[in-house]
């Protein structure tokens, strides 16, 4: 089955089964319909919820009620992947199950694997007999990276391809030969596979830090409700990454580390984190469309993975280049309220949780882009300025947020089709054009904007603080202290 108004950009021999069908499942379904030739009567989707159901119904596609469990995930995913020949894909868009898991049974069967998040089975992110080291993004890349070299090659498993972490790896790299080309560099791009060229030619363009900048201004018809969690995507999803440490990749440029500031015992070293909750923890950023803004250091896997694809070592393998790379996110402004009805309650999270959807959103943008900061030119923001308007006309089922998470999908999924044996890939280690290429035409505009603030720009200036004026790009200035 597929879309003929739209291009057909594989096929899926084997049975194809959907985890998840929360916000990003349902928006993800009509993409897969449009662009993929796959048999319908092996499309299952399992979710404890059935609040969509009738999506499925209406289109003659398997629902399972059920969890996907730790005790339970093998018995019931095995059958289903395997079932009348061909090569199967699962598509894990859920929370609260374990990715690590998940692809390495899916490898053991030859069946190609995506999620959005490198996820832990349900406990995981509340654990408070955990250190905060333990519960961090880094510990749970980690986990990855620890089985990627165990069990080198083999099938395709995309971990963490969405929006961000995902998409925002591929507009690093376009970034950066922006760039380079703007500044008359004399350089030759290098390939998909050069992981090594891609650290040397940042380093080369002179690049001290990534802010992966994001201001989402969809607006709803009605005020929020008291002691309701509002937000534009999974409020679980958010709850879970904002109650993490803080994180963020830690580049050699940097001089100074607040004081609850911790470093790795082991691992990539590519990482530090904060002892606080991310989404609780601000920092200055810039987007094209509001300017300076504030955002929220909310842990991803991207500032990690970024961080350490971009490292340069010499032959000694010590670390001559990184940059520093995080998360700077304004979420919609019922998602802020209720962050601050969260801690103001003393971190009491609210009973009742709700993702706005296309129907009670009146206007607005998600603009998630990259800010690439400290070059020659200053700082220059790329990234798709997707408006709900145009979301609504171009996909169903979905807010802008959400089309820049499942188109991010479908690329990963082509992706994973045309390479099947890659083995166990991240977004940055995929080659960004094609990925680009399958994924644009559901980004709305995707342009660039050089800047010339800085964190030191606009300051109020009335009370002293402590800040480095002869870097403005440091860590030390981004920080809301």
């Amino acid at each position: 089955m597929a879309d003929e108004n739209f291009p057909v950009h594989a096929e899926i021999t084997g049975p194809i089964v959907m985890i998840g069908f929360g916000s990003i499942g349902r928006g993800t379904l009509p993409l897969i319909e449009r662009h993929f030739k796959f048999d319908k009567s092996r499309f299952t989707v399992i979710d404890p919820r059935d609040t969509s159901r009738h999506l499925l119904d209406e289109r003659g596609i398997r629902f399972i009620q059920e969890g996907v469990t730790r005790q339970n995930y093998r018995d019931l995913l095995t059958p289903l992947l395997t079932d009348g020949g061909g090569q199967g894909f699962l598509v894990n868009l859920s929370v609260d199950t374990g990715s690590v898991d998940l692809m390495r049974m899916c490898r053991e069967l030859g069946v190609l694997y995506i999620d959005t998040v490198v996820e832990p089975w349900l406990g995981f992110y509340f654990d408070d007999t955990m250190s905060n080291a333990d519960r961090t993004n880094y510990a749970l890349r980690e986990t990855l990276r620890k089985e990627k070299r165990k069990h080198p090659g083999g099938t395709t498993a995309v971990s963490t391809c969405g929006a961000n972490p995902g998409m925002v790896s591929w507009f690093v790299k376009q970034a950066l030969v922006d760039i380079a080309r703007d500044t008359n560099l004399d350089f030759e791009e290098p390939g998909p596979d050069d992981r090594e060229g891609w650290a040397k030619l940042m380093k080369k363009v002179g690049v001290k830090g990534v802010h992966i900048a994001e201001r989402d201004t969809q607006v709803a018809a009605k005020p929020k409700p008291r002691n309701v969690f509002w937000n534009t995507w999974s409020v679980e999803g958010f709850l879970s990454e904002g109650m993490q440490p803080a994180e963020l990749g830690w580049g050699t440029h940097e001089k100074w580390m607040p004081k609850n500031g911790k470093t790795h015992k082991k691992g990539c070293q590519a990482a530090i984190y904060l002892e606080q909750p991310g989404a609780n923890t601000r920092v200055r950023t810039w987007c094209p469309t509001p300017g300076p803004q504030y955002g929220f250091l909310v842990t991803h896997n991207e500032s990690i993975s970024i961080a350490d694809y971009f490292t340069h070592r010499n032959k000694e393998d010590e670390v001559t280049y990184r940059p520093t790379v995080h998360y700077a996110y304004h979420p919609a402004n019922d998602a802020v309220l209720s962050l601050h009805e969260l801690f103001g309650a003393a971190g009491k999270i609210q009973p009742e949780h709700h993702v706005l959807d296309e129907n009670e959103l009146v206007e607005g943008i998600d603009e998630l882009g990259v800010l690439l900061y400290g070059h020659e030119k200053n700082a220059y923001w790329y990234g798709s300025q997707l408006s709900l308007e145009e979301t609504r006309r171009i996909a169903p089922y979905q807010n802008a947020t959400g089309l820049q998470v499942t188109s991010a999908v479908l690329a990963g999924m082509v992706w994973a089709l045309e390479n099947p044996e890659a083995g166990i890939v991240e977004a940055d280690e995929m080659d960004y054009r094609r990925c680009l290429e399958v994924q644009r035409p559901y980004l709305g505009p995707v342009k660039g904007y050089y800047t010339d603030w800085t964190p030191l720009t606009d300051r109020p200036g009335l009370f002293p603080e402590d800040l480095d004026e002869k870097d403005p790009w440091q860590f030390r200035n981004i920080l809301v202290r």
